[in-house]
């Protein structure tokens, strides 16, 4: 049952999250970005389009457990690049996200 309330809640954010310009840009260059690197390393790697995408998320979420690496050069260096890139895009929602933030509080000290 948590699962499913779980569940809804996500797809609420992701509705409001789509309302919202700045964030909406976010979660398509997100999108692509995910997209873009799975395609590479389908394409140039040979990885399954499940182990792409599994790789495209578990390091640009900086978990990197290891199990999958480039092996190719361009592989590795399309991978330092890809990170670069990935990583200030996910940047980027921790600063909507930290700005949010600074609003509700502004918002909640005006109200008092």
């Amino acid at each position: 049952m948590w699962f499913f309330l779980a569940l809804w809640r996500f797809g609420k954010a992701v509705v409001s999250a789509v309302r919202d310009p700045e964030l909406r840009s976010l979660v398509i260059l997100t999108g692509g970005v995910l997209v873009g690197g799975a395609a590479f390393y389908h394409r140039v790697e040979g990885w399954s389009w499940v182990d792409a995408f599994y790789f495209c998320v578990v390091s640009l979420t900086t978990v990197g457990y290891g199990d999958l690496s480039p092996v190719t050069t361009l592989g590795k260096i399309f991978t330092m690049f890809y990170l670069l890139i990935g990583l200030g895009i996910l940047a980027g929602f921790i600063g909507i996200g930290s700005g949010a933030n600074e609003q509700e509080r502004i918002s909640a000290q005006v109200t008092v």
